[in-house]
């Protein structure tokens, strides 16, 4: 029986990114080191977000005795929201901002974003996602007209494989038989990158500016 599957897709990982309201007016220089950095920015937009906005964003923070000056210091003045993509790009994001504590960053990983941008524990000029599930839930509060591709799990990603991956590298390991290159995980690599049948596209789409 023939298994019906959607059209192939490429799931690239997207990590939400906020500059605080301390630093807005470097956004441009840090949108520069972003973009050098390998991330495509699929969306942005500046906002000003209340009090209450906060709070709701941060409610994973809720309790804690930093939290009232969390919310104020959120809401003291317009950020800039942007979704960012790119292979694990919440991983590479995290490590490009360093240690939550500007101090720390300071001394640990002084060439990081927040150790550059960030004034202290919790002025620390930028966010990321912690986690997939964090990414989602950020993406959707910011961007709420955005949706969130499923990543395909169980017998779905099975499927997927079988149909649209696995038919492509036996094509290419046939050829490198044949070939016998010198080195042929370089010429595997190079070959998989020029054959890749679902190379994925992705466009910048720049958000209203809204204050």
């Amino acid at each position: 029986m023939k298994v019906s599957m959607p059209l192939p897709q490429i799931y690239v990982e997207k990590t939400l990114a906020l500059i605080k309201p301390d630093i807005v007016d470097k956004e441009e220089e840090i949108r520069d080191i972003i973009l050098r950095s390998g991330f495509t920015i699929v969306q942005r937009r500046k906002l000003h977000l209340s009090p209450e906005h906060c709070s709701n964003f941060y409610v994973d923070q809720y309790g804690k005795m930093f939290f009232p000056n969390l919310t104020a210091y959120m809401s003291s003045g317009p950020l800039v929201a942007m979704i960012l993509a790119r292979h694990n790009a919440i991983s590479y994001w995290k490590e490009l901002l360093g240690p939550a504590n500007s101090l720390v960053a300071k001394e640990t990983h002084p060439d990081s974003l927040r150790a550059i941008y960030g004034t202290d524990e919790l002025r620390n000029a930028l966010h990321g996602s912690n986690d997939f599930p964090a990414s989602e839930r950020e993406i959707r509060f910011m961007f709420p007209e955005v949706i969130t591709e499923p990543i395909p799990t169980g017998v779905i990603a099975k499927d997927y494989l079988n149909l649209y991956v696995t038919p492509t590298l036996l094509q290419g390991l046939t050829e490198l038989c044949k070939q016998k290159p010198e080195d042929p995980f370089i010429w595997l690599a190079d070959w998989l990158l020029k054959n890749n049948p679902n190379k994925p596209k992705l466009s910048y789409f720049p958000g209203p500016e809204e204050h």
